[in-house]
C-alpha cells in the first residue's frame, strides 16, 4: 500500500512513520505532502528519499491538482500527521476510511477548529487533567469528528508545566502511531 503523510510543521511523526515502514513489504511511504513550502517535514522526508509536494490552500482544494499528484504516485491510503488543514470533500470522498488523523488529546475533549500542538495542551494544562494522551481517528468533513481508531493515555502530575504534557503526550504519538498506521493498513487490505 502507497501512503501519502500528510503534514504542516516540522515532521518528526512524519519521519518516524518513514524510518518504521523502511524496510516494510505491505507498506510503502511514497509521498509527502505540506500545505506549507517551508515546512521541516519536507526537508527530512527528502533526506530519507521520500519524493515531496507542496500544496497551498488553493492546489489542496483543487481536485485537478489533488487527484493526479495522489495517482501519480500510486496512493491508496493518507495519514494526516499534524496537517493543519481541513481536507476538502473530494479528497474523503475519493479515499473512504483511507484517511487517518492523530490528535494530541483525548477526543471528544479539546477537539475541532484551533486545537493543535500547544493550543491542546495548554487546555489540558488549564482544565487540570489527570490524563491526556494521543488519539487515532478517521477523516470525516467535521473536525475531529470522525469515528476514534484508538486512544492512547498518560498520565499527568499538577507540577506539569505545559511543556511537560507536550513531551508526554509525543512519546506516546513515537511509540504507537506508526503501528497503528500499520494496523489499519494490514485490516483495510484485508479481503472482506
Amino acid at each position: 500500500m502507497n501512503i501519502a503523510i500528510f503534514v504542516s510543521g516540522s515532521g518528526t511523526n512524519c519521519e518516524n512513520i518513514i524510518r518504521y515502514f523502511a524496510d516494510s513489504e505491505s507498506v510503502n511511504c511514497a509521498l509527502v505532502v505540506s500545505n506549507k513550502s517551508d515546512a521541516y517535514a519536507l526537508v527530512r522526508a527528502g533526506r530519507l528519499g521520500i519524493p515531496t509536494a507542496v500544496a497551498p490552500k488553493a492546489d489542496l482544494h483543487n481536485p485537478d491538482v489533488m487527484l493526479p499528484l495522489l495517482q501519480k504516485y500510486g496512493i491508496g491510503f493518507i495519514v494526516l500527521a499534524g496537517f493543519l488543514p481541513l481536507i476538502p470533500d473530494f479528497l474523503i470522498e475519493a479515499f473512504p476510511r483511507r484517511i487517518i488523523n492523530i490528535h494530541p488529546a483525548l477526543l471528544p475533549k479539546y477537539g475541532g477548529k484551533g486545537m493543535w500542538g500547544h493550543h491542546v495542551h495548554e487546555a489540558v494544562k488549564a482544565a487540570g487533567e489527570t490524563e491526556t494522551g494521543m488519539t487515532v481517528h478517521w477523516v470525516t468533513p467535521v473536525c475531529d469528528g470522525g469515528d476514534i481508531i484508538v486512544q492512547y493515555r498518560v498520565a499527568l502530575s499538577p507540577h506539569d508545566t505545559v511543556d511537560d504534557i507536550a513531551e508526554k503526550e509525543h512519546e506516546l504519538e513515537m511509540k504507537y502511531f506508526p503501528k497503528v498506521i500499520e494496523e489499519v493498513i494490514n485490516s483495510c487490505s484485508t479481503p472482506r
